[in-house]
């Protein structure tokens, strides 16, 4: 896996986790961001699901910076010229075996290449992840990622 790639998680995963918070994988079209490698777990990547309901998701950074100051739930930014919601708030970790490909624009692994909006992400995401390490709650509905990884190296001893 190439770090800021776009990929296609298989829809095994999402079968075999079963979490209600994840966002759906759309039939395996939903391009998911590899954002960080695990520094504790090795073979332990996390992704950020994409949405384009950017409408929805300005509201969302509006109302947290109005009230906190800033937003680490969300990012958006241009991706291959169009703006993309980058949904930090629902990220969770997979192992390669359930990456099904790369996403591809016109034949091209797509990558996310502005500096700024790799290091706006980043810094967002280990915010979320320390709070998450934590076994704190920083939204109502998260995706349970203790249970996903204890699955995830569950299925690998099988």
């Amino acid at each position: 896996m190439i770090k800021h790639g776009f990929y296609i998680i298989d829809e095994a995963f999402f079968d075999m986790v079963s979490d209600l918070y994840l966002k759906g994988n759309k039939t395996e079209n939903r391009p998911h961001y590899y954002c960080l490698t695990d520094k504790m777990i090795s073979g332990l990547y996390w992704v950020i699901p994409l949405s384009s309901k950017i409408d929805k998701y300005r509201k969302i950074i509006s109302v947290s910076e109005q009230k906190y100051g800033r937003c680490d739930y969300v990012y958006i930014c241009e991706v291959h010229g169009k703006e993309q919601a980058f949904l930090i708030q629902d990220m969770f970790p997979i192992t390669a075996k359930f990456i099904k490909r790369e996403y591809t624009v016109n034949g091209d692994h797509l990558i996310l290449e502005n500096s700024k909006d790799i290091k706006e992400i980043e810094a967002k995401a280990k915010r979320i992840m320390s709070i998450m390490k934590r076994n704190e709650r920083y939204k109502q509905n998260h995706v349970d990622t203790d249970r996903i990884i204890s699955l995830l190296y569950e299925d690998e001893s099988d």
